[in-house]
């Protein structure tokens, strides 16, 4: 019979799965306390979750949300990165911190993004894909270009009517 503790815990993890649209999944074994609480400000500051869970307790939540076999993704000591804004974020902050720290004993073991699970070898496609701001302003820019070329087209037209009429009024 599971205790209430656990129960609220699988409660909890199981609305965070449903309601993430970016989800990965880390081996933390060797990191100290200190290398993860930086991780997680790291993370926090981008408005993603770091959480540690049990592994039942994670498969179980993750099957109440939906999430049929993430076994794989659970690899180690697991820690989960849960992103409600952009979904590509925890794993862009997860492998910069990585690179920046020069760490060995922290890796992506998957990811479930935009609802669809991948493994470990996908990851790295997904960590490169643009963020939601990068996309916005490349598509206000691609957007923008066109107006500018009217108004420049226009500007240049108006500059040589002028000139033929100031020419005209000269002669005159």
């Amino acid at each position: 019979m599971p205790n209430a503790k656990n129960l609220k815990i699988v409660e909890e993890v199981s609305e965070k799965f449903s309601n993430a649209r970016g989800i990965f999944f880390t081996n933390y074994k060797g990191m100290t306390v200190e290398q993860i609480n930086n991780l997680r400000r790291e993370l926090h500051a981008a408005n993603v979750e770091y959480k540690v869970a049990k592994k039942t307790l994670s498969r179980i939540a993750a099957k109440n949300a939906g999430f049929e076999s993430i076994d794989e993704l659970m690899d180690g000591q697991t820690g989960i990165a849960f992103s409600y804004d952009d979904p590509s974020s925890p794993g862009k902050i997860i492998s910069e911190y990585i690179k920046k720290n020069k760490l060995d004993n922290l890796n992506i073991t998957g990811c479930i993004f935009e609802r669809e699970i991948f493994g470990a070898d996908k990851v790295g496609a997904i960590i490169s894909l643009p963020s939601k701001d990068e996309l916005l302003s490349s598509l206000v820019g691609t957007l923008a270009a066109p107006m500018s070329n009217l108004v420049a087209t226009l500007r240049g037209s108006m500059s040589q009517l002028v000139g033929v009429l100031k020419s005209l009024s000269e002669k005159k």
